[in-house]
Protein backbone atom coordinates (compact mmCIF):
# COMPACT_ATOMS: atom_id res chain seq x y z
CA UNK A 1 0.00 0.00 0.00
CA UNK A 2 1.38 3.66 -0.64
CA UNK A 3 0.76 6.08 1.85
CA UNK A 4 0.79 9.45 0.53
CA UNK A 5 1.75 12.83 2.78
CA UNK A 6 1.08 16.43 1.48
CA UNK A 7 3.43 18.41 3.77
CA UNK A 8 4.17 21.98 3.95
CA UNK A 9 7.80 21.85 3.06
CA UNK A 10 7.84 18.58 0.48
CA UNK A 11 5.08 15.90 -0.50
CA UNK A 12 6.36 12.27 0.19
CA UNK A 13 5.33 8.91 -0.76
CA UNK A 14 6.25 5.16 1.01
CA UNK A 15 5.60 2.30 -0.24
CA UNK A 16 4.56 -0.48 2.48
CA UNK A 17 4.38 -4.25 2.54
CA UNK A 18 1.16 -5.35 4.51
CA UNK A 19 3.58 -6.07 7.34
CA UNK A 20 4.91 -1.96 7.58
CA UNK A 21 8.13 -2.97 5.66
CA UNK A 22 9.40 0.16 3.44
CA UNK A 23 9.74 -1.03 -0.01
CA UNK A 24 10.47 2.08 -1.91
CA UNK A 25 9.93 5.99 -1.59
CA UNK A 26 10.19 9.35 -3.14
CA UNK A 27 10.12 12.95 -1.66
CA UNK A 28 9.60 16.37 -3.55
CA UNK A 29 10.49 19.59 -1.78
CA UNK A 30 8.49 22.80 -2.94
CA UNK A 31 8.52 26.45 -1.58
CA UNK A 32 6.51 28.48 0.81
CA UNK A 33 5.71 32.25 -0.24
CA UNK A 34 6.07 34.55 2.35
CA UNK A 35 6.29 38.18 1.15
CA UNK A 36 5.79 39.56 4.00
CA UNK A 37 5.86 38.30 7.74
CA UNK A 38 2.42 37.22 8.11
CA UNK A 39 1.79 35.69 4.89
CA UNK A 40 2.72 31.75 4.12
CA UNK A 41 1.37 30.93 0.53
CA UNK A 42 2.10 27.95 -1.75
CA UNK A 43 1.00 26.70 -5.37
CA UNK A 44 -1.43 24.26 -5.40
CA UNK A 45 -0.72 23.01 -9.07
CA UNK A 46 3.07 22.44 -7.79
CA UNK A 47 2.05 20.56 -4.96
CA UNK A 48 -0.82 18.14 -7.31
CA UNK A 49 2.38 18.04 -9.45
CA UNK A 50 4.57 16.74 -6.68
CA UNK A 51 1.40 13.72 -5.66
CA UNK A 52 1.80 12.68 -8.98
CA UNK A 53 5.97 12.72 -9.46
CA UNK A 54 6.08 10.92 -6.08
CA UNK A 55 3.98 8.74 -6.71
CA UNK A 56 5.23 8.23 -10.08
CA UNK A 57 8.97 7.50 -8.83
CA UNK A 58 8.23 5.35 -5.57
CA UNK A 59 6.14 3.02 -7.88
CA UNK A 60 9.12 3.06 -10.84
CA UNK A 61 11.58 2.50 -8.08
CA UNK A 62 9.62 -0.50 -6.31
CA UNK A 63 9.72 -2.21 -9.56
CA UNK A 64 6.34 -3.91 -8.15
CA UNK A 65 3.32 -5.25 -10.80
CA UNK A 66 0.61 -2.58 -11.48
CA UNK A 67 -1.78 -5.22 -10.29
CA UNK A 68 -0.14 -5.83 -6.93
CA UNK A 69 -0.77 -1.94 -5.72
CA UNK A 70 -3.44 -2.48 -2.81
CA UNK A 71 -4.12 1.11 -2.91
CA UNK A 72 -3.26 4.41 -2.41
CA UNK A 73 -4.09 6.55 0.85
CA UNK A 74 -3.57 10.09 1.82
CA UNK A 75 -2.21 12.19 4.76
CA UNK A 76 -2.18 15.99 4.51
CA UNK A 77 -1.47 19.03 6.26
CA UNK A 78 -4.28 20.83 7.95
CA UNK A 79 -5.86 24.18 7.59
CA UNK A 80 -4.95 25.03 4.38
CA UNK A 81 -7.21 27.21 2.26
CA UNK A 82 -7.96 27.41 -1.22
CA UNK A 83 -10.75 29.51 -3.24
CA UNK A 84 -11.80 27.82 -6.73
CA UNK A 85 -14.29 28.52 -9.17
CA UNK A 86 -16.58 26.47 -10.77
CA UNK A 87 -13.87 24.20 -12.80
CA UNK A 88 -11.92 23.85 -9.66
CA UNK A 89 -9.40 26.37 -10.68
CA UNK A 90 -7.91 28.44 -7.95
CA UNK A 91 -8.45 31.72 -7.44
CA UNK A 92 -6.00 32.15 -4.63
CA UNK A 93 -2.96 29.89 -3.63
CA UNK A 94 -2.78 27.61 -0.99
CA UNK A 95 -3.33 29.34 1.94
CA UNK A 96 -1.38 27.51 4.95
CA UNK A 97 -1.59 26.80 8.56
CA UNK A 98 1.51 29.15 8.83
CA UNK A 99 -0.74 31.91 7.27
CA UNK A 100 -1.21 35.26 10.04
CA UNK A 101 -3.08 37.61 7.98
CA UNK A 102 -6.44 36.86 9.71
CA UNK A 103 -5.28 37.72 13.24
CA UNK A 104 -7.55 40.87 13.55
CA UNK A 105 -10.40 38.26 12.72
CA UNK A 106 -9.64 35.95 14.87
CA UNK A 107 -9.42 38.25 17.72
CA UNK A 108 -12.77 39.57 16.83
CA UNK A 109 -13.71 36.11 16.90
CA UNK A 110 -13.14 35.23 19.89
CA UNK A 111 -14.39 38.92 21.44
CA UNK A 112 -17.40 39.91 19.77
CA UNK A 113 -18.49 36.37 17.86
CA UNK A 114 -18.90 33.97 20.78
CA UNK A 115 -16.21 32.25 19.39
CA UNK A 116 -15.09 29.77 22.37
CA UNK A 117 -18.48 28.17 22.02
CA UNK A 118 -17.97 27.67 18.50
CA UNK A 119 -14.69 26.05 19.43
CA UNK A 120 -16.30 24.27 22.41
CA UNK A 121 -18.44 22.52 19.72
CA UNK A 122 -16.26 22.38 16.38
CA UNK A 123 -12.65 21.40 18.56
CA UNK A 124 -10.17 23.83 16.66
CA UNK A 125 -9.50 26.64 18.65
CA UNK A 126 -9.91 30.14 17.13
CA UNK A 127 -6.34 31.23 15.70
CA UNK A 128 -5.17 32.42 12.51
CA UNK A 129 -4.14 29.02 11.46
CA UNK A 130 -7.82 27.95 11.32
CA UNK A 131 -10.00 28.18 8.21
CA UNK A 132 -12.90 29.74 10.06
CA UNK A 133 -10.73 32.87 10.37
CA UNK A 134 -9.15 32.83 6.98
CA UNK A 135 -12.62 32.72 5.40
CA UNK A 136 -13.78 35.71 7.32
CA UNK A 137 -10.58 37.69 6.31
CA UNK A 138 -11.04 36.76 3.01
CA UNK A 139 -14.92 37.63 2.86
CA UNK A 140 -13.59 41.27 4.42
CA UNK A 141 -10.32 42.05 2.61
CA UNK A 142 -10.37 40.29 -0.42
CA UNK A 143 -13.89 40.42 -1.15
CA UNK A 144 -13.18 40.37 -5.26
CA UNK A 145 -12.11 36.68 -4.86
CA UNK A 146 -14.54 35.60 -2.53
CA UNK A 147 -17.61 36.71 -4.13
CA UNK A 148 -16.12 34.67 -7.16
CA UNK A 149 -15.34 31.90 -5.32
CA UNK A 150 -17.86 28.78 -6.32
CA UNK A 151 -15.85 26.36 -3.43
CA UNK A 152 -13.50 26.99 -0.45
CA UNK A 153 -11.20 23.64 0.24
CA UNK A 154 -8.28 22.19 1.06
CA UNK A 155 -5.05 21.37 -0.76
CA UNK A 156 -5.50 17.57 -0.61
CA UNK A 157 -9.36 18.34 -1.83
CA UNK A 158 -7.33 19.98 -4.57
CA UNK A 159 -5.58 17.07 -5.31
CA UNK A 160 -8.60 14.46 -5.37
CA UNK A 161 -10.99 16.73 -7.14
CA UNK A 162 -7.46 17.08 -9.90
CA UNK A 163 -7.87 13.40 -10.06
CA UNK A 164 -11.81 12.23 -9.86
CA UNK A 165 -13.36 15.42 -10.67
CA UNK A 166 -15.19 15.58 -7.32
CA UNK A 167 -15.06 17.74 -4.81
CA UNK A 168 -14.84 15.54 -0.73
CA UNK A 169 -13.45 16.02 2.63
CA UNK A 170 -12.68 13.88 5.33
CA UNK A 171 -14.16 14.24 8.71
CA UNK A 172 -10.21 14.50 9.83
CA UNK A 173 -9.63 17.51 7.49
CA UNK A 174 -12.88 18.74 7.94
CA UNK A 175 -12.77 18.77 12.13
CA UNK A 176 -9.58 20.72 11.56
CA UNK A 177 -11.39 24.07 9.65
CA UNK A 178 -13.25 25.08 13.08
CA UNK A 179 -16.58 24.70 10.67
CA UNK A 180 -17.54 20.96 11.85
CA UNK A 181 -19.80 20.30 14.79
CA UNK A 182 -18.12 17.44 16.39
CA UNK A 183 -20.90 15.73 17.79
CA UNK A 184 -22.77 15.13 14.50
CA UNK A 185 -20.07 15.40 12.45
CA UNK A 186 -21.67 17.94 9.93
CA UNK A 187 -20.89 22.11 9.65
CA UNK A 188 -21.86 23.83 12.49
CA UNK A 189 -24.26 26.85 11.69
CA UNK A 190 -22.96 29.06 13.29
CA UNK A 191 -19.50 28.75 12.72
CA UNK A 192 -20.84 28.99 8.81
CA UNK A 193 -22.58 32.17 9.60
CA UNK A 194 -19.07 33.89 11.66
CA UNK A 195 -17.02 32.58 8.22
CA UNK A 196 -19.43 34.03 5.89
CA UNK A 197 -20.20 31.00 3.76
CA UNK A 198 -23.08 28.75 2.42
CA UNK A 199 -22.28 24.76 3.26
CA UNK A 200 -23.07 24.67 -0.40
CA UNK A 201 -19.71 26.23 -0.51
CA UNK A 202 -17.96 23.41 1.05
CA UNK A 203 -17.33 19.99 -0.47
CA UNK A 204 -19.28 16.81 0.62
CA UNK A 205 -18.16 15.35 3.91
CA UNK A 206 -16.86 11.77 3.96
CA UNK A 207 -15.55 8.96 6.20
CA UNK A 208 -11.55 8.84 6.09
CA UNK A 209 -11.77 5.31 4.71
CA UNK A 210 -13.74 6.65 1.73
CA UNK A 211 -12.25 5.46 -1.63
CA UNK A 212 -12.34 6.64 -4.90
CA UNK A 213 -11.58 4.31 -8.02
CA UNK A 214 -11.73 5.12 -11.59
CA UNK A 215 -8.69 6.91 -12.51
CA UNK A 216 -8.07 8.65 -15.59
CA UNK A 217 -6.12 5.02 -17.86
CA UNK A 218 -3.59 7.76 -19.21
CA UNK A 219 -2.64 9.41 -16.06
CA UNK A 220 -2.75 6.19 -14.36
CA UNK A 221 -0.37 4.51 -17.01
CA UNK A 222 1.36 7.66 -16.62
CA UNK A 223 1.55 6.82 -12.57
CA UNK A 224 2.45 3.31 -13.46
CA UNK A 225 -0.68 2.01 -11.48
CA UNK A 226 -4.51 0.07 -12.78
CA UNK A 227 -7.56 2.47 -13.23
CA UNK A 228 -9.43 0.68 -10.83
CA UNK A 229 -6.23 0.86 -7.81
CA UNK A 230 -8.23 2.41 -4.79
CA UNK A 231 -7.49 6.24 -3.91
CA UNK A 232 -8.39 6.33 -0.01
CA UNK A 233 -9.16 9.54 1.16
CA UNK A 234 -7.11 9.46 4.48
CA UNK A 235 -7.16 11.89 7.07
CA UNK A 236 -4.94 14.58 8.62
CA UNK A 237 -1.07 14.54 9.18
CA UNK A 238 -1.27 14.83 12.83
CA UNK A 239 -3.98 12.24 13.63
CA UNK A 240 -2.18 9.60 10.98
CA UNK A 241 1.80 10.69 12.88
CA UNK A 242 -0.34 9.23 16.24
CA UNK A 243 -1.35 6.28 14.01
CA UNK A 244 2.20 5.69 12.42
CA UNK A 245 4.07 5.26 15.96
CA UNK A 246 1.38 3.49 17.65
CA UNK A 247 0.49 5.88 19.63
CA UNK A 248 -3.32 4.98 19.58
CA UNK A 249 -4.14 3.49 22.92
CA UNK A 250 -5.84 5.45 25.66
CA UNK A 251 -2.94 7.34 27.64
CA UNK A 252 0.08 6.84 25.05
CA UNK A 253 0.91 10.32 23.91
CA UNK A 254 2.54 11.10 20.98
CA UNK A 255 5.30 14.10 21.12
CA UNK A 256 6.61 15.16 17.71
CA UNK A 257 9.33 17.91 17.25
CA UNK A 258 10.10 18.74 13.50
CA UNK A 259 10.01 21.98 12.02
CA UNK A 260 7.49 22.99 14.83
CA UNK A 261 6.20 20.38 17.23
CA UNK A 262 2.87 18.71 18.62
CA UNK A 263 1.67 16.49 21.46
CA UNK A 264 -1.05 13.94 20.36
CA UNK A 265 -3.30 11.29 22.17
CA UNK A 266 -6.53 9.51 21.24
CA UNK A 267 -9.70 9.35 23.05
CA UNK A 268 -12.59 7.21 21.89
CA UNK A 269 -14.87 10.37 22.12
CA UNK A 270 -14.61 14.41 21.10
CA UNK A 271 -13.36 16.31 23.96
CA UNK A 272 -12.45 19.81 24.38
CA UNK A 273 -11.11 22.38 26.66
CA UNK A 274 -12.92 24.47 28.82
CA UNK A 275 -9.69 27.04 28.65
CA UNK A 276 -9.43 26.89 24.91
CA UNK A 277 -5.80 25.29 24.99
CA UNK A 278 -5.92 22.03 22.65
CA UNK A 279 -7.60 20.76 19.83
CA UNK A 280 -9.67 17.99 19.12
CA UNK A 281 -9.62 15.72 15.62
CA UNK A 282 -11.48 13.84 14.27
CA UNK A 283 -8.97 10.11 13.28
CA UNK A 284 -12.38 7.57 12.23
CA UNK A 285 -15.63 8.44 14.13
CA UNK A 286 -14.86 6.24 16.61
CA UNK A 287 -11.54 7.75 17.27
CA UNK A 288 -10.19 11.49 18.07
CA UNK A 289 -6.83 13.02 18.66
CA UNK A 290 -6.94 15.24 21.32
CA UNK A 291 -3.74 17.88 21.72
CA UNK A 292 -1.82 20.97 20.72
CA UNK A 293 0.32 22.17 18.24
CA UNK A 294 3.35 24.72 18.56
CA UNK A 295 4.92 26.96 16.15
CA UNK A 296 8.58 26.68 17.04
CA UNK A 297 9.71 23.18 17.08
CA UNK A 298 13.38 22.62 15.44
CA UNK A 299 12.98 25.61 13.76
CA UNK A 300 14.53 27.45 16.86
CA UNK A 301 17.66 24.98 16.75
CA UNK A 302 17.96 25.97 13.30
CA UNK A 303 17.82 30.00 14.11
CA UNK A 304 20.26 29.29 16.66
CA UNK A 305 22.89 27.77 13.74
CA UNK A 306 22.22 30.75 11.36
CA UNK A 307 22.36 33.71 13.95
CA UNK A 308 24.48 33.21 16.79
CA UNK A 309 26.77 30.06 15.81
CA UNK A 310 28.67 31.04 12.67
CA UNK A 311 31.67 30.60 13.71
CA UNK A 312 30.75 26.87 15.17
CA UNK A 313 28.97 25.99 11.75
CA UNK A 314 32.11 27.15 9.87
CA UNK A 315 34.07 24.64 11.92
CA UNK A 316 31.42 21.89 11.56
CA UNK A 317 31.41 22.57 8.02
CA UNK A 318 35.28 22.19 7.64
CA UNK A 319 35.50 19.01 9.47
CA UNK A 320 33.14 17.82 7.74
CA UNK A 321 30.49 17.24 10.54
CA UNK A 322 26.58 18.04 11.38
CA UNK A 323 26.67 21.45 12.46
CA UNK A 324 23.67 20.41 14.80
CA UNK A 325 25.81 17.94 16.07
CA UNK A 326 28.34 20.44 17.20
CA UNK A 327 25.97 22.99 18.93
CA UNK A 328 24.32 19.80 20.91
CA UNK A 329 28.04 19.31 21.96
CA UNK A 330 28.55 22.36 22.77
CA UNK A 331 24.86 22.22 24.95
CA UNK A 332 26.25 19.41 26.51
CA UNK A 333 28.96 21.00 28.31
CA UNK A 334 26.25 23.25 30.46
CA UNK A 335 24.05 21.89 32.93
CA UNK A 336 20.37 21.50 33.51
CA UNK A 337 18.83 24.72 33.52
CA UNK A 338 21.49 26.79 32.14
CA UNK A 339 22.17 28.55 34.92
CA UNK A 340 19.16 29.78 35.67
CA UNK A 341 18.66 30.73 31.72
CA UNK A 342 14.75 30.88 30.10
CA UNK A 343 14.22 31.03 26.79
CA UNK A 344 10.95 31.28 25.10
CA UNK A 345 11.08 29.70 21.75
CA UNK A 346 8.11 32.33 20.48
CA UNK A 347 10.20 32.89 17.04
CA UNK A 348 6.82 32.61 15.32
CA UNK A 349 4.48 33.32 17.43
CA UNK A 350 2.68 30.55 18.79
CA UNK A 351 -0.11 28.46 18.97
CA UNK A 352 -0.82 25.75 21.85
CA UNK A 353 -1.14 26.35 24.82
CA UNK A 354 -1.15 30.24 24.64
CA UNK A 355 -2.73 30.84 20.96
CA UNK A 356 -1.37 34.04 20.68
CA UNK A 357 0.22 34.98 16.88
CA UNK A 358 2.05 37.98 18.53
CA UNK A 359 3.71 35.88 21.15
CA UNK A 360 7.65 36.67 20.53
CA UNK A 361 11.00 34.78 21.91
CA UNK A 362 13.37 36.16 24.86
CA UNK A 363 15.63 35.15 27.27
CA UNK A 364 14.97 35.80 30.57
CA UNK A 365 17.51 35.71 33.51
CA UNK A 366 20.33 37.02 31.37
CA UNK A 367 23.46 37.67 32.99
CA UNK A 368 27.00 38.21 32.90
CA UNK A 369 28.45 34.65 33.76
CA UNK A 370 26.37 33.00 31.11
CA UNK A 371 28.24 32.35 27.48
CA UNK A 372 26.84 31.15 23.70
CA UNK A 373 26.57 27.38 25.18
CA UNK A 374 24.41 28.67 28.03
CA UNK A 375 22.11 29.74 25.00
CA UNK A 376 22.05 26.96 22.89
CA UNK A 377 20.72 24.95 25.99
CA UNK A 378 18.68 27.41 26.95
CA UNK A 379 17.11 27.41 23.21
CA UNK A 380 16.65 23.50 23.64
CA UNK A 381 15.12 23.41 26.85
CA UNK A 382 12.95 26.28 26.07
CA UNK A 383 11.22 24.33 23.25
CA UNK A 384 10.42 21.15 25.70
CA UNK A 385 9.41 23.36 28.43
CA UNK A 386 6.88 24.80 25.91
CA UNK A 387 5.64 21.79 25.21
CA UNK A 388 5.25 20.58 28.71
CA UNK A 389 3.23 23.64 29.37
CA UNK A 390 0.98 21.94 26.66
CA UNK A 391 0.60 18.50 28.21
CA UNK A 392 -0.50 20.45 31.37
CA UNK A 393 -3.43 21.43 29.83
CA UNK A 394 -3.81 17.89 27.84
CA UNK A 395 -3.60 16.11 31.30
CA UNK A 396 -6.36 18.10 33.02
CA UNK A 397 -8.80 16.40 30.27
CA UNK A 398 -7.35 12.69 30.24
CA UNK A 399 -4.92 12.59 32.93
CA UNK A 400 -0.97 11.57 33.53
CA UNK A 401 0.03 9.55 30.42
CA UNK A 402 1.45 6.12 30.91
CA UNK A 403 3.79 6.35 28.00
CA UNK A 404 5.42 8.99 25.72
CA UNK A 405 6.28 8.06 22.04
CA UNK A 406 8.67 10.92 20.79
CA UNK A 407 8.95 11.25 17.05
CA UNK A 408 10.36 13.91 14.45
CA UNK A 409 14.00 15.11 13.67
CA UNK A 410 14.61 16.03 17.37
CA UNK A 411 14.47 12.59 18.52
CA UNK A 412 17.67 12.21 16.44
CA UNK A 413 19.49 14.11 19.23
CA UNK A 414 20.13 11.94 22.57
CA UNK A 415 20.66 14.97 24.16
CA UNK A 416 17.18 16.59 23.44
CA UNK A 417 15.47 13.26 23.99
CA UNK A 418 16.96 13.18 27.67
CA UNK A 419 15.49 16.53 28.29
CA UNK A 420 12.23 15.78 27.33
CA UNK A 421 12.56 12.81 29.93
CA UNK A 422 14.04 15.00 32.82
CA UNK A 423 11.45 17.91 32.11
CA UNK A 424 7.94 15.28 31.52
CA UNK A 425 9.36 13.44 34.52
CA UNK A 426 8.67 10.18 32.57
CA UNK A 427 9.67 7.40 30.50
CA UNK A 428 10.53 8.86 27.12
CA UNK A 429 10.25 5.95 24.14
CA UNK A 430 11.62 6.68 20.29
CA UNK A 431 9.36 3.83 17.97
CA UNK A 432 10.97 3.05 15.15
CA UNK A 433 8.69 4.33 12.80
CA UNK A 434 9.86 5.56 8.91
CA UNK A 435 7.38 8.46 8.21
CA UNK A 436 5.04 7.63 10.37
CA UNK A 437 1.83 10.01 8.84
CA UNK A 438 3.01 8.02 5.49
CA UNK A 439 2.89 4.43 7.61
CA UNK A 440 -0.43 5.77 9.46
CA UNK A 441 -1.89 6.59 5.89
CA UNK A 442 -0.89 3.22 4.51
CA UNK A 443 -2.34 1.46 7.65
CA UNK A 444 -5.89 3.56 7.85
CA UNK A 445 -5.73 2.33 3.79
CA UNK A 446 -6.17 -1.07 4.75
CA UNK A 447 -9.02 -0.85 7.22
CA UNK A 448 -10.52 1.09 4.85
CA UNK A 449 -10.87 -1.93 2.38
CA UNK A 450 -11.60 -4.15 4.98
CA UNK A 451 -8.05 -6.16 4.62
CA UNK A 452 -7.75 -5.50 8.73
CA UNK A 453 -10.11 -5.28 10.97
CA UNK A 454 -8.06 -2.76 13.52
CA UNK A 455 -5.92 -0.45 13.56
CA UNK A 456 -3.65 -2.43 16.29
CA UNK A 457 -2.19 -4.16 13.50
CA UNK A 458 0.47 -1.18 13.83
CA UNK A 459 1.68 -2.51 17.16
CA UNK A 460 3.32 -5.62 15.42
CA UNK A 461 5.01 -2.84 12.94
CA UNK A 462 6.41 -0.59 14.77
CA UNK A 463 9.41 -1.17 17.51
CA UNK A 464 11.59 0.98 19.89
CA UNK A 465 15.31 2.49 18.98
CA UNK A 466 15.78 4.72 21.84
CA UNK A 467 14.14 4.81 25.80
CA UNK A 468 15.21 7.43 28.43
CA UNK A 469 14.75 7.13 32.11
CA UNK A 470 14.33 10.83 33.72
CA UNK A 471 17.69 11.69 35.68
CA UNK A 472 16.25 12.32 39.13
CA UNK A 473 18.85 15.07 40.16
CA UNK A 474 17.43 16.78 36.79
CA UNK A 475 14.30 16.11 36.97
CA UNK A 476 14.71 18.09 40.65
CA UNK A 477 16.20 21.75 38.89
CA UNK A 478 14.08 21.52 36.47
CA UNK A 479 10.77 21.56 38.57
CA UNK A 480 11.99 24.37 39.90
CA UNK A 481 12.12 26.35 36.57
CA UNK A 482 8.97 25.26 34.94
CA UNK A 483 6.55 27.55 37.54
CA UNK A 484 9.16 30.42 36.67
CA UNK A 485 9.18 29.41 32.98
CA UNK A 486 5.12 29.17 32.89
CA UNK A 487 4.89 32.41 35.09
CA UNK A 488 6.77 35.12 32.59
CA UNK A 489 4.92 33.87 29.53
CA UNK A 490 1.92 34.60 31.44
CA UNK A 491 2.83 38.12 32.69
CA UNK A 492 4.47 38.99 29.01
CA UNK A 493 1.43 38.55 27.49
CA UNK A 494 -0.11 42.56 27.13
CA UNK A 495 3.64 43.03 26.29
CA UNK A 496 3.68 40.45 23.17
CA UNK A 497 0.58 42.62 22.28
CA UNK A 498 2.54 45.86 21.97
CA UNK A 499 5.83 45.06 20.41
CA UNK A 500 3.92 42.99 18.09
CA UNK A 501 2.14 45.80 16.93
CA UNK A 502 5.77 47.70 17.01
CA UNK A 503 6.98 45.64 14.68
CA UNK A 504 4.65 45.06 12.18
CA UNK A 505 4.40 48.98 11.59
CA UNK A 506 8.51 48.75 11.28
CA UNK A 507 8.28 46.24 8.52
CA UNK A 508 5.13 46.42 7.11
Amino acid sequence: MLGVDLGTTSTKAVLFTKNGTVVAHHTVEYPLFTPTPSTAEQNPAEIYQAVLTTIQETIRKSAIAPKDLLCVSFSAAMHSVIAVDAYGTPLTNCITWADNRSTKWAEKITEEWNGHDIYMRTGTPIHPMSPLCKLRWLKEEQSDIFTKAHKFISIKEYVFYQLFNQFAVDYSIASATGLLNLKNLDWDEEALAVAGVKREQLSHIVPTTHYFKGLNPDLAKQLGILPSTPFVVGANDGVLSNLGVNAIDPGVVAVTIGTSGAIRTVTDRPVTDPKGRIFCYALTEQHWVVGGPVNNGGMTFRWVRDTIASAEVETAKSLGIDPYEVLTKIAERVAPGADGLLFHPYLAGERAPLWNANARGSFFGLSLHHQKEHMIRAVLEGVIFNLYNVLLALEEQIGIPKKIQATGGFARSALWRQMMADIFDQEVTVPESFESSCLGAAILGLYALKEIDSLHVVSDMVGSTHTHQPIQENVEIYRELTPIYLRVSRKLSEEYNAIAAFQRKMLG
